[in-house]
């Protein structure tokens, strides 16, 4: 089935663009989310005519996504789970559940725009991108722990590590340098 797009999707196209998708996620997903049009000679000049429009829309949308990516900037957030002592957890963190610690946070997201390939089954820090607007996104870092004070000592362990490699390798620059 040929569709118009309306907006910018991933992995299919721009604005404007007539694409060829497969019926049933053009019936399902495109059309009922107003992502785009059945193309005909109608729907194109329906299109054109809107087109000024679309895209004045669009650019607001992604300002205002680009101020909260701004503001998301450098965000870490820590979901506090029960785990065995290997670190498996007794269920999984899946995109929902990083939804809710960002809403927790203080910005409002939807399920779908957390972008989880699989839910995290184990202790740890991961990073997870959220897209605000097809062309905006933000990575947030989300740290996986027993409890707050497990986070809090793994952060500092992290950062210390962190500082002595940095060490490490200025020292290894003035070696090089002499």
């Amino acid at each position: 089935m040929e569709v118009i797009l309306l907006e910018r999707i991933e992995r299919l196209g721009q604005m404007g663009d007539v694409v060829s998708v497969k019926s049933g996620y053009a019936r399902n997903y495109l059309l009922p989310q107003a992502k785009a049009l059945r193309s005909n000679k109608e729907n194109m000049a329906l299109f054109e005519s809107k087109k000024v429009q679309l895209e004045a829309q669009n650019l607001k949308r992604k300002e205002e996504a680009e101020q909260i990516a701004a503001k998301m900037n450098g965000l870490k957030l820590v979901i506090i789970r029960q785990a065995a002592e290997t670190g498996q957890l007794y269920g999984s963190v899946t995109g929902r559940d990083v939804r809710d610690a960002i809403r927790e946070a203080g910005y409002n997201v939807e399920r779908r725009q957390v972008m989880l390939d699989q839910p995290f089954k184990e202790v740890g820090d991961y990073k997870v991108r959220v897209v605000l607007h097809p062309d905006v996104d933000q990575t947030v870092a989300i740290t996986v722990a027993r409890s707050a004070e497990e986070a809090e000592r793994n952060a500092k362990a992290a950062a210390k590590a962190a500082a002595e490699a940095a060490k490490t390798a200025e020292q290894a620059v003035e070696v090089a340098n002499a």
